[in-house]
């Protein structure tokens, strides 16, 4: 089938309604709305003759017949219908709102979803347009939509590492448009992989992925990307949960926890005072299972992600470098992952790869290990894929083969048979271990680690180009900004 005509008009449609001042983020949930309410008429007919749910009067046909302001009128009544239903079709139309106030322009979009049999489509055909329109939102850095967009190339890499296998369950606290997830599906229906049995795919399609999203617009991005890429079913409970995962312990554990926090070190919530204006206050999560309390949000979510693990769970994270290196609840935190569980591995990763500017990260990758009086971990593995390293999102975006040769020394077929590659003799190679105790000894038990030489520092013909270093001089201001921020809210709460 020949998608190229599917895929123009999406993208066509989608500049026609930026002249308006509707935003790539407004239109995929125009989008989502439409193609479900698409596929759900295409469900209740044969072959198929399923029964979705769709409260009589607010289907399909309720739209197509309809145009004008009687359109935009039924079609505001419609969205607030279904946000009052029950399972994924409800979450899917939480808090819905008609972004598309000219009721032609709602009319013909109306009539390019219904131009297309989106169920006949193959999963890979619909979930690349719907990708492609949320990696197009991520890049509108005024809506602040690349907070919930990790680089594919990243999570490619990450789930190449971890290998997750079928039948198993794979969690993500904080799951944002759902990208861990597409990315785990893609790897285990990839047959060059394993090949799935019956039972195995529909473990894989209805109980292998959980995740958390408090936010209404994103959460319905999420399950309507799982959707559209076969995950899930139209008329089954959601896969994606809006509760706070922090609040409370998990009611369940999971084989694999593949994650990517919000940034930002305070979790804060927001309250009227006496006077009727609103304030924030910090929040702390004062949990039982978690080795310490504090308001750093990162720090609660390793701990957090550390409960969420069987015994014999793995997890890989994305965390910021105050992680490493913060003291007090952060020693404390760093402390015990090295005692309970296998900190084996952490990638460093370079600037210019986020949609937020000012972003210092690493991926974390722990075992989870049963209750021992022995320390779990024995060597850290470092890549150092920053020193050096120069990217932006324009110019030099960030891509899997970037990350092939941290794969490969971090040998998933077998972890126990790797080999550094720096050396007195090489003292450039980027993958090296460190022992627990030299990084227990390290002040703070820090494990921010650099070894490698800044080559721009002392030779002139290894500086990026122009554009590429002003981008790293913008990504070191805000870096350098937010961390002015964390020490003013210090000050002001001491104050």
């Amino acid at each position: 089938m020949n998608t190229a005509p599917i895929i123009s008009k999406v993208w066509s449609f989608c500049t026609t309604l930026r002249d308006d001042g509707v935003g790539y983020g407004d239109y995929l949930e125009q989008l989502t709305y439409l193609i479900f309410l698409k596929m759900a008429d295409e469900f209740g007919k044969p072959p198929y003759s399923r029964d979705v749910g769709i409260p009589s009067g607010f289907d399909w046909t309720s739209l197509t017949t309809r145009r004008g302001a009687e359109l935009e009128a039924h079609y505001v009544m419609l969205l607030r219908m279904l946000g009052e239903q029950k399972g994924m079709l409800g979450q899917i139309f939480t808090k819905a709102q008609n972004k598309i106030t000219d009721p032609a322009k709602l009319s013909r979009l109306i009539d390019m979803v219904d131009g297309t049999q989106w169920v006949t489509l193959g999963a890979d055909v619909k979930g690349d347009i719907y990708e492609g329109l949320l990696e197009r939102n991520a890049e509108d850095t005024k809506s602040g939509a690349g907070q919930y967009f990790t680089p594919r190339a990243l999570i490619r890499a990450m789930i190449e590492c971890v290998r997750p296998e079928p039948g198993k369950t794979i969690a993500d606290p904080s799951c944002g448009t759902g990208g861990f997830f597409l990315a785990a599906h893609e790897f285990l229906t990839d047959p060059a992989n394993q090949r799935l049995d019956k039972d195995q795919k529909a473990f894989l399609k209805n109980s292998t992925f959980h995740g958390n999203e408090i936010v209404a617009g994103t959460r319905r991005l999420c399950l309507m990307n799982m959707y559209l890429h076969g995950i899930g079913d139209i008329i089954g409970e959601p896969l994606v949960s809006p509760a706070d995962a922090l609040i409370s312990s998990p009611s369940q554990t999971f084989d694999y926890v593949l994650a990517n926090p919000p940034f930002g070190k305070k979790s804060s919530m927001s309250f009227t005072n006496d006077e009727g204006e609103q304030e924030t206050d910090d929040l702390s999560y004062n949990r039982q299972d978690f080795w310490a309390t504090t308001s750093n949000k990162q720090l609660n979510f390793v701990q957090h992600i550390r409960t969420m693990l069987k015994t014999t769970g793995q997890a890989a994270v994305v965390v910021p470098d105050n992680v490493l290196f913060e003291g007090g609840a952060g020693e404390i935190i760093r402390r015990k992952l090295l005692a309970t569980t296998d900190l084996h591995t952490i990638l460093r990763l370079p600037t210019g790869i986020f949609y937020a500017q000012g972003v210092k990260a690493n991926v974390i990758f722990f075992d989870n290990r049963a209750a021992s009086p022995d320390p779990q971990t024995s060597d850290v593995w470092y890549y150092d894929y920053r020193t050096n390293v120069h990217h932006t999102l324009k110019q030099k975006p960030l891509t899997y083969s970037h990350l092939e040769e941290f794969v490969s020394c971090f040998n998933p077929a077998d972890r126990r048979k790797r080999s550094a590659t720096w050396s007195d003799e090489n003292p450039d190679g980027r993958w090296r271990p460190f022992t627990r105790e030299e990084l227990l000894a390290r002040d703070k038990a820090s494990l921010d680690v650099f070894w490698l030489k800044d080559k721009s520092a002392t030779d002139l013909d290894n500086l990026p180009d122009p554009d590429i270093l002003a981008a790293e001089i913008i990504d070191n201001l805000e870096a350098g900004l937010n961390s002015f921020r964390s020490v003013a809210a210090e000050l002001e709460k001491i104050n």
